[in-house]
């Protein structure tokens, strides 16, 4: 071994150390490290930054704003509703679960996919008396699965492609992943059907801020309007929309008088209909109905072309100016230029017009307004913001836009007419430019700590190929795989990305392994295809602790979990992987 292999061991078993002990964030090991190659001259001054402009980053970013948009369609959520309340079969449900998380996160990415997902999952569970236990960990582990079958669906395969594009000219296309991802998947969400058994039943032991912070029901205006899908149909029909969540309390006809909302009602151009119910329950109901809000003729000022016009939650404090008026009696458009969403009353129930309710301190309004205008906006109407929470009442859904984007770059990508980073790339900005999702909406959604890590383990894994490293590795590999059969040597391989991906983010697990695996295969006389692969699904797969992804954090808390209870369905999923993959990978690329 020589002294900068030494160096370079050094450096990635530190950064591995400081993955594993959580201090700091990964983001920040990842540019120790980088920091550490440079002054031990193992990284050039020059090549520092060069993982910044690498097409890896590019791809993750641009996949993230995409995936944002898509899930903002709503599509997903419309479709798995109409199905989901004719199902009561608890495996039944955690089939439909499963397997619509899997086929998303081919698509979209995987936490993106759960997360759009886990309101859904807690709707059923209530509605069937279901822990939601049941459906959370399969659902992250469908994720996971679901993300193995496009380069797109998880950050491993995208790196594994620009793996092998370094090694062999070409990187993997699109639907490269897809023969053996799909085996996989498919396997999966059918163990995990029946699976799920071997989960204890628990309550979740925390909520989230926005749960804490949620209010049942919320009282809004809307009229039914010529373009209204709804016009001729029942308030039934209406409200099967919300599938129990919110109703109609009233309609008000256009002579100003009030009729009582009885199931079979007809709804007519021009009646205005009051509206109780979930936010979210809200938001279906008129956007698929195809209502206009009792605020729709107002546009709140966005003169600058970057303004954003947004939503808010708030509450009403003891000295606004709001109590005791209504928000046509305070001229709250004319004066402040926000308009009144929603209003939420604890313990009563609001059957006014929208805009006659009197206002009172301690009601929770939404209110629409500028961005940037409505700090001082809440300020002068003595109003406490609440946490930030999407809410797209009053807003517009651009379905086909955002899908003929993502169609766009798949099929321009799979043709190989331009690379992935350019398609993506281009998508991602159309999702912008249309409006489909916002600038702001797009800072947030990016991964920023991802993409750190990323841009400053690129150089890093870089230097241990330089150096040698990677083939030293590779000789200690190849000598404990000397005798085994090539089925044998995939198998180590997948199983060795399978066990360090819980104590690495999965980008670095492929970053550090993708070299080894190919130093490996040439040392054996394989190509290197068939490993490439098995260090994306091993980097992909990890079933085991809820900290090697952030899937399986995200349902700890709400699924009531605890770290044992990942590898009691982890475990023998992983082993059923390992089973079906590697003689998947050997058939579908062939070693020799």
């Amino acid at each position: 071994m020589t002294f900068d292999q030494g160096m370079a061991f050094a450096i990635v078993i530190a950064a591995m150390g400081l993955f594993v002990w959580g201090r700091p964030r990964y983001d920040i090991a990842a540019c120790l490290a980088l920091v550490a190659a440079v002054a031990t001259g193992l990284v050039s001054p020059e090549d520092a930054f060069s993982g910044f402009s690498d097409d890896i980053v590019i791809i993750v970013g641009s996949a993230l704003v995409v995936s944002a948009a898509i899930a903002q369609t709503g599509l997903p959520e419309v479709a798995l509703q109409r199905v989901s309340r004719h199902i009561h079969s608890t495996r039944l449900q955690v089939l439909i679960l499963v397997a619509t998380v899997t086929v998303l996160s081919a698509f979209v990415k995987n936490v993106g996919a759960l997360a759009l997902m886990i309101p859904l999952a807690f709707q059923i569970a209530r509605r069937s008396g279901t822990s939601a236990s049941c459906f959370l960990m399969p659902m992250s582990f469908g994720a996971l699965l679901g993300g193995l079958m496009t380069q797109i669906g998880t950050s491993p395969n995208i790196i594994v492609s620009r793996a092998r594009e370094d090694i062999v000219g070409t990187p993997f296309s699109m639907f490269d992943f897809t023969p053996v991802g799909a085996s996989l998947a498919l396997a999966g969400v059918l163990f995990l059907m029946f699976g799920y058994r071997v989960l204890p039943v628990r309550t979740r032991t925390t909520v989230s801020l926005d749960e804490a912070l949620s209010v049942k029901k919320y009282v809004t205006e809307g009229e039914v309007i010529w373009e209204s899908p709804i016009v001729g149909k029942t308030i039934a029909d209406l409200q099967e929309l919300a599938h129990g969540e919110a109703k109609v309390i009233a309609i008000l006809k256009p002579d100003g008088t009030r009729v009582a909302p009885l199931p079979d009602a007809e709804l007519n151009v021009r009646d205005i209909l009051i509206l109780e119910g979930d936010p979210h329950a809200l938001e279906r109901v008129v956007s698929s109905g195809g209502l206009k809000l009792e605020s729709g003729h107002r546009v709140p000022d966005a003169k600058q072309p970057q303004a954003e016009i947004s939503n808010i939650e708030a509450v009403i404090g003891s000295n606004s100016p709001l109590i005791g008026l209504s928000a046509q009696a305070s001229a709250l458009f004319e004066r402040f230029g926000v308009n009144l969403l929603a209003v939420s009353r604890t313990g009563e129930r609001l059957a006014e017009r929208l805009g006659t309710i009197t206002l009172r301190a301690g009601d929770i309004i939404v209110l629409q307004g500028n961005l940037a205008h409505m700090p001082d906006q809440l300020k002068a109407l003595d109003c406490l913001p609440l946490a930030e929470r999407t809410l797209h009442l009053g807003k517009a859904r651009r379905a086909l836009l955002p899908l003929l984007a993502l169609l766009g770059a798949m099929v321009t990508t799979a043709l190989g007419l331009v690379p992935v980073s350019i398609a993506f790339f281009t998508a991602a900005v159309l999702m912008v430019v249309t409006g489909a999702v916002t600038l702001r909406q797009v800072y947030q959604t990016v991964d920023w700590p991802i993409i750190i890590l990323l841009a400053a383990l690129i150089p890093v894994s870089e230097a241990l190929r330089t150096t040698g490293g990677s083939d030293l590795i590779a000789a200690w590999l190849s000598q404990a795989a000397q005798n085994l059969p090539a089925y044998g040597a995939l198998a180590l391989i997948l199983g060795a990305a399978m066990l360090v991906t819980p104590f690495l983010n999965n980008a670095a697990t492929v970053l550090v392994m993708a070299p080894i695996a190919v130093s490996f295969s040439s040392s054996l006389g394989y190509k290197p295809d068939a490993f490439l692969m098995a260090v994306a699904i091993g980097a992909g797969c990890d079933f085991l602790t809820p900290i090697g992804h952030q899937c399986n954090t995200l349902v700890m808390g709400p699924g009531g979990y605890r770290f044992g209870d990942y590898a009691r369905l982890g475990a023998p999923l992983s082993l059923l992987v390992i089973a079906i993959a590697v003689p998947t990978l050997l058939l579908v690329w062939p070693v020799r």
